[in-house]
């Protein structure tokens, strides 16, 4: 763990940006760290002051069922401000493209341009790790799809049209982001999980090569070991005295919270050689020792070198070796100047 050290965020001033999924977690920090940054940030959600379950005090909720939980995506448009940003609070539900197409058109018509899209829907029916994929409920499979796949595929086709026109009259490129778990094409344990986060991975990749010619990149990102809002409470602590949680998990002692990988957007958004990292996949932890952003606490938690040093050399990012596979394909060969 490095040493406490001050924070500068970067001027994303004028910069229009959809978060799609900011209600909590790694959405809510993405957003904020944006906000901080200056930028006005369109939060998306399901989960509005309106339809908010209570929690039966005679049942324990778990920290993971959303629809109890009490954050909502209004909630984030306001902390977008406070930090000095512009937040703007859009309720509506990503699996369904009309609802997408209509909020596109709303950022078009109120600001008339997008500079970042961040795809963060993350929302999974609970997972029955621990099954082999011949013994998964294969609906519930098929719903995570849907709501992680599915979603950022349709988020992304709506906007990108804008995106592009935006970046034709700007110098600094415009970016989507599709947020997933881990920087390596290793096994997830859960094969509905696996294809989930991995393809989003993949889907940077292709987005990239379809854009690179239109001034606009497409990246992936992990966070590491998240100290989200449900995590917090899954561990029993709050972020006042989050250590407690390590006398639980000892790799809580390098966990992050979700404004570490917004501050890693806000960095990527503001490198002009941003271009070079299209389509690509990154880490908070690696991001932080690039552009030297700390967490809210101050620290630099490095979760690749803590795993690494905990369990041996098998975090196998996505590297060199591994990028020289995705190039020199047929459609790259045979149709050259396609798109």
């Amino acid at each position: 763990m490095t040493p406490e050290i001050s924070y500068q965020a970067p001027d994303l001033r004028g910069r229009i940006v959809l978060v799609a999924g900011a209600t909590r977690g790694v959405g809510r920090g993405l957003a904020l760290a944006l906000g901080e940054s200056g930028a006005t940030v369109y939060c998306t959600g399901r989960s509005t002051k309106a339809n908010r379950l209570p929690r039966q005090k005679s049942k324990k909720a778990s920290p993971f069922d959303h629809s109890r939980r009490p954050e909502t995506v209004e909630e984030t448009a306001e902390m977008v401000t406070a930090r000095g940003g512009n937040g703007n609070a859009a309720i509506l539900d990503h699996t369904d493209a009309k609802q997408v197409a209509n909020l596109i058109a709303r950022i078009r018509e109120e600001q008339g341009k997008l500079h970042i899209l961040v795809n963060d829907i993350s929302e999974v029916i609970p997972q029955d790790f621990g099954k082999t994929f011949w013994q998964l409920d294969l609906e519930n499979g098929f719903a995570n799809l849907r709501n992680v796949v599915h979603t950022h595929v349709i988020t992304s086709h709506c906007a990108t049209a804008l995106l592009i026109e935006t970046a034709a009259k700007s110098e600094r490129p415009g970016l989507i982001v599709e947020i997933g778990d881990g920087d390596s094409y290793t096994y997830r344990g859960h094969l509905f999980y696996d294809l989930c986060k991995t393809t989003v991975i993949r889907l940077a990749f292709a987005m990239a090569y379809e854009l690179r010619r239109k001034n606009v990149a497409a990246i992936a990102m992990t966070p590491g070991f998240l100290r989200s809002e449900a995590m917090l409470e899954h561990f029993g602590v709050t972020e006042s005295n989050w250590q407690d949680a390590v006398n639980k998990d000892p790799n809580y002692a390098v966990s992050e919270t979700p404004l570490y990988a917004g501050r890693a957007v806000a960095a990527l958004a503001a490198d002009p050689n941003l271009m070079k990292k299209s389509g690509r996949a990154f880490s908070s932890w690696g991001l932080s020792e690039e552009y030297k952003f700390c967490d809210a606490d101050g620290r630099r938690p490095h979760w690749g070198r803590h795993f690494t040093a905990t369990y041996g050399g098998t975090m196998n990012s996505c590297d060199e070796g591994f990028y020289k596979y995705w190039f020199g394909g047929a459609i790259e060969k045979v149709f050259p100047d396609w798109p």
